[in-house]
């Protein structure tokens, strides 16, 4: 079956995306960058660019569908263009209307738990998206209202993720003590795609949430133990934190949620006692413990690309010629390839910082590394191959760029290693950070691990460690963003779920 899915590379749908080609079926994916966006997905998924704030993008975009899938929606406005009104409200209207045009015999809404009693301006925008859902859809049509939901990106337990990995101290919305009921973005995944799959139950809703209930400062704790990282926490009175969070974000500093997703918090976020939880009850799925999906989360945040980061892009190089190596090329870049750790400098730069992460650069490998005054920072290894290594910048760390580490030949009898890297700072106060100590520190890093590579080699480098550092831009930027982005795209088609594979 084919299924349209808006909202395919948020958090909820492209985990859903995931689950629908696992299952064989096939997806037409409606987003902005339908055409990039899809290329992340090995096959099955079709791009169908638009927005589900555009008539004209929506009209047809159901056509040949059996079902669709609508997790589209914002959780913050910025207008005038994003708006609850016009995406939350309008834009379902418009999907709905779509559907029952197409004949589609399932659609699935996704809404959010607590939007019939909650008091927030998102939650009001999700309970009248509901009531357009049962006015304007075709018969079979189902809304799942599921808890918070968190993964790679999400904006909630991400975030707090990044911030104990990077900070000493962290802000806590009250006490901490709001509890709530988290849901693992996979099992979420699972469960709207047998909702696609099913015809029943139709017309109703049904509350998907997971299996433990928790609070901020629990998942704080929990992933201070799984980083190994202990950030004092600071509470925060709720009445301030509404205040302030607005110019907090203004100014360039993470705060761990929305100003309506306090007045969220407040309201409570827990299944009654007694109550059908859809997730096991209605959808069979066996739901991931908390502690569980904290530590998938920490092994999985996504890549962040050059073009994604702020300011110049700089490229910098450490290399070496080599001369009466005792390795071959293959010998040599195999040592750095699987002894990586062991070259880092002490003092500098800790490779496996965090308890069971890697320290080879294997293709998939996440690594964890350990800066001063800079927190932990992950890297994650996407090509290897022909004695080169690349590894990109994940979410949430002072850098967006790539590495690669490369073994060559430029003439008999001479090796040389080299490392070369394309970085932009991550945001404003990273840029700051990386003008100070940040790039003195790179520096000290790239020559000694090319000192230590020419060390291992058991020859001698007779010029020494040489370097070149220059700032990139137009065509030169542009072909660097591209390269990584391919290789990015690649490596996820090549790790992604396969049509038909079993989940």
């Amino acid at each position: 079956m084919k299924v349209l899915v808006t909202g395919g590379t948020g958090v909820v749908g492209k985990a859903a995306v995931d689950q629908l080609l696992h299952a064989g079926h096939r997806v037409r994916l409606l987003s902005r960058n339908a055409a990039a966006d899809a290329r992340q997905w090995a096959a099955g998924v079709e791009a169908h660019p638009g927005s589900v704030g555009s008539d004209q993008a929506v009209a047809g975009a159901a056509e040949g569908c059996g079902a669709v899938l609508h997790a589209a929606g914002i959780v913050a406005e910025d207008p005038p263009e994003l708006t609850f009104q016009e995406v939350n409200v309008e834009g379902t209207r418009r999907l709905a209307r779509e559907a029952r045009r197409a004949g589609v015999r399932r659609f699935v809404y996704v809404s959010s738990y607590g939007a019939d009693v909650g008091q927030s301006d998102y939650h009001r925008s999700k309970l009248a998206a509901e009531q357009v859902v049962r006015a304007e859809a075709p018969p079979g049509w189902l809304i799942v209202r599921p808890g918070n939901v968190y993964g790679p990106g999400d904006e909630v337990i991400s975030l707090m993720l990044k911030l104990v990995r990077r900070l000493p101290a962290i802000p806590l919305i009250g006490t901490g003590g709001q509890p709530f009921q988290p849901v693992w973005m996979d099992d979420l995944g699972l469960a709207l795609a047998r909702a696609v799959e099913r015809d029943q139950p139709r017309e109703t809703v049904v509350n998907v949430m997971g299996p433990d209930v928790t609070t901020m400062r629990e998942v704080i704790e929990l992933l201070g133990k799984i980083t190994q990282r202990t950030p004092v926490l600071v509470p925060v009175p709720e009445l301030v934190a509404k205040m302030g969070t607005q110019a907090l974000e203004t100014a360039g500093i993470p705060f761990p949620v929305k100003e309506g997703q306090i007045t969220m918090l407040q309201e409570g976020n827990v299944l009654p006692e007694g109550a059908v939880n859809g997730l096991t009850d209605t959808f069979g799925v066996t739901p991931t413990p908390l502690g569980e999906g904290l530590g998938k989360l920490a092994d999985a945040l996504p890549e962040m690309l050059p073009a994604e980061g702020t300011g110049t892009l700089h490229r910098q190089r450490y290399w070496a010629d080599i001369h009466g190596s005792r390795l071959t090329r293959e010998e040599l870049f195999e040592v750095v390839r699987t002894e990586f750790y062991a070259l880092a400098p002490p003092g500098l730069l800790h490779v496996g910082a965090e308890p069971g992460s890697r320290t080879a650069l294997e293709v998939g490998a996440t690594l964890t590394l350990e800066i001063p005054l800079r927190g932990h920072i992950q890297v994650r290894c996407v090509h290897v191959e022909d004695c080169t290594s690349t590894v990109v910048t994940l979410e949430g760390h002072p850098l967006s760029g790539a590495m690669r580490f490369d073994v060559t030949e430029p003439q008999p009898g001479v090796l040389r290693f080299e490392v070369r890297s394309f970085t932009r700072s991550a945001d404003l106060l990273d840029g700051i950070g990386m003008r100070t100590f940040g790039r003195v520190a790179q520096r000290a890093t790239w020559r000694a691990v090319v000192s230590a590579a020419v060390e291992r080699s058991g020859g001698t480098a007779p010029a020494g460690v040489q370097e070149e550092e220059t700032s990139l831009y137009g065509e030169d930027a542009a072909d660097v963003e591209r390269w990584v982005e391919d290789l990015v795209m690649r490596f996820r088609r090549e790790q992604g779920p396969q049509p038909g594979e079993p989940g």
